[in-house]
């Protein structure tokens, strides 16, 4: 019996995205990709999208996979091309975007859990605007309130994945690397920067004990010369060198590792978290910390 046009071209079309370094693709990748080739391949005129992507999934060469983002945000759907990492798909999800907090705690291997949430931040645009100067009152009023989170996030069968609308730094202490031995080369937070970011956003790196965790961990390989450094660079509002230099005291970081974030300045009580409810005061780094911390 003599093959259709599409059992003739669906060898080639196999062989066109197995040669392909993109295992994942957008709709619209898809799309390109047969108003270019449509006519090479042999498939019969008006073949369309849907139909590829019905033909390839069958074939079980392409997967989908949907991230149900919730209004207002946007719902998102990725094709797989074989096996790929769900690291390498969230990593897709949006341009120029990058690891951070537990998912990068766990990449550098600062944690005995296992985190259920991806977290993939993306800067914004704009670099912030300053919103006066600081008062103690300010601090106060902005940490006795819960903190900030994002409700970007999305569940699939086997993944979660919060994406957070993170500070405009330039991808400072951003860092290519293979560190998933089934994924491709993935774009995350060094050690010092997921230290810092981790001090800011605990609720993103697990909690506070967590976080305190991760600084011991760390003790090893850390720069703390590079951390301080960042730390400046960062330049926050809020004082919070003042909670870095706690976690690397309680860690038991060496003296003049330390003495690197006493001597900025401390003007100002400051907190470890938000919205704690009983709190110890520690007066040599003018810090509030959960009770028994």
């Amino acid at each position: 019996m003599k093959k259709t046009k599409v059992e003739t071209a669906t060898p080639l079309v196999i062989r066109h995205f197995d040669q392909l370094p993109a295992k994942v693709h957008r709709r619209l990748d898809l799309k390109n990709h047969l108003d270019e080739h449509a006519e090479k391949w042999g498939l019969p005129v008006g073949f369309s999208t849907h139909r590829l992507i019905r033909l390839l999934i069958e074939l079980g060469r392409l997967s989908e996979i949907v991230f149900p983002f919730p209004a207002p945000y946007k719902r998102e759907v990725r094709y797989m091309w074989g096996e790929v990492s769900l690291y390498e798909v969230a990593q897709m999800l949006k341009p120029n975007s990058y690891f951070s907090h537990y998912t990068a705690i766990k990449f550098h291997g600062l944690t005995e859990q296992l985190p259920k949430t991806t977290y993939l931040n993306v800067e914004q645009s704009n670099p912030g605007v300053a919103t006066g100067p600081l008062t103690q009152k300010s601090i106060d009023t902005a940490f006795l309130r819960p903190a900030r989170t994002s409700g970007n996030i999305a569940e699939t069968r086997d993944f979660r994945v919060c994406i957070i609308s993170g500070k405009n730094t330039g991808n400072l202490g951003v860092l290519t690397k293979t560190i998933v031995p089934e994924a491709g080369p993935l774009r995350f937070t060094d050690l010092e920067r997921t230290l810092i970011d981790a001090t800011v956003r605990p609720g993103y790196a697990g909690g506070v004990f967590e976080v305190r965790k991760a600084y011991e961990l760390a003790k090893p390989t850390v720069s703390v010369q590079k951390l301080a450094e960042m730390l400046k660079k960062l330049a926050y509002t809020y004082p919070y060198h003042q909670a870095v230099g706690y976690y690397l005291k309680r860690a038991g970081y060496g003296s003049a590792e330390v003495e690197l974030l006493r001597k900025m300045p401390m003007e100002f009580d400051f907190y470890l978290a938000h919205q704690m409810s009983q709190t110890d005061y520690i007066p040599e780094w003018k810090l509030f910390v959960p009770k028994g911390f």
